[in-house]
């Protein structure tokens, strides 16, 4: 699919798994965020987390179903005191950020074209020229997404897509200080089980969409008259 969208980042793979498989490495050092741990694997590297590496991101913990330990707990709430006291959002917004349905014992990051294990989400990254043809591509294969474009908190995205089957975010500015992701870039995040779909139609929408640039630039020339 990136060959065909020409998307410019390497999209990634994310599971999540009671334990983790043999052969994979460990995640050592910390990181802010669970966002953050895209932008390792985007870079390449296949590696699993457990849940104390999420600790760092109180809202990330939230969506990804994570307790804080009793002596972090207040986090959670001081957090959200901060974002509700700049405006950033309101707190009744909460109890409606998707989850996960339970506390993952691991979570495995790798580059979805190196993945050693069956995905649950595909993150893709492109800009929305590129992003739209794979969204045409998923509603070919019969899956769009049921929601407008998700905000913040860009991890819900992850929990959303296990029932959505497909989700697009525009991301929040954390995700964008923590990743990298440039003001003209967003996400789309496919569950795993409709990847192969959604793939089988990426050509076909490719060729589709050059065939009609050629055409609707015919129909510009002929018929734009100003």
């Amino acid at each position: 699919m990136c060959e065909a969208f020409a998307l410019q980042r390497r999209p990634i793979a994310i599971a999540f798994r009671d334990s983790a498989p043999a052969g994979i490495a460990k995640f050592s050092g910390t990181e802010p965020s669970g966002c953050s741990f895209w932008r390792i694997a985007a870079q390449g590297r296949t590696f699993y987390t457990v849940p104390g590496d999420h600790y760092n991101c109180a809202i990330g913990s939230y969506t990804h179903n994570i307790p804080l330990p009793e002596e972090r707990a207040s986090e959670h709430d001081q957090t959200l005191s901060f974002m509700t006291g700049v405006h950033y959002l309101k707190m009744e917004e909460v109890p409606r950020f998707p989850r996960l349905p339970k506390t993952p014992g691991v979570v495995i990051y790798a580059p979805l074209g190196d993945t050693p294990v069956d995905p649950d989400v595909a993150l893709f990254i492109g800009r929305p020229a590129r992003i739209s043809l794979l969204l045409e591509a998923a509603a070919r294969a019969g899956t769009s997404a049921q929601t407008p474009f998700l905000g913040r908190p860009t991890c819900m995205a992850l929990p959303a897509v296990l029932t959505q089957g497909v989700a697009i975010s525009s991301a929040c500015i954390g995700n964008r200080v923590y990743t990298d992701l440039g003001e003209d870039e967003l996400y789309v995040a496919i569950r795993g089980d409709e990847l192969a779909r959604i793939a089988d139609e990426a050509q076909t929408i490719a060729t589709a969409n050059l065939k009609l640039a050629d055409y609707h630039r015919g129909r510009r020339r002929d018929l734009a008259s100003e």
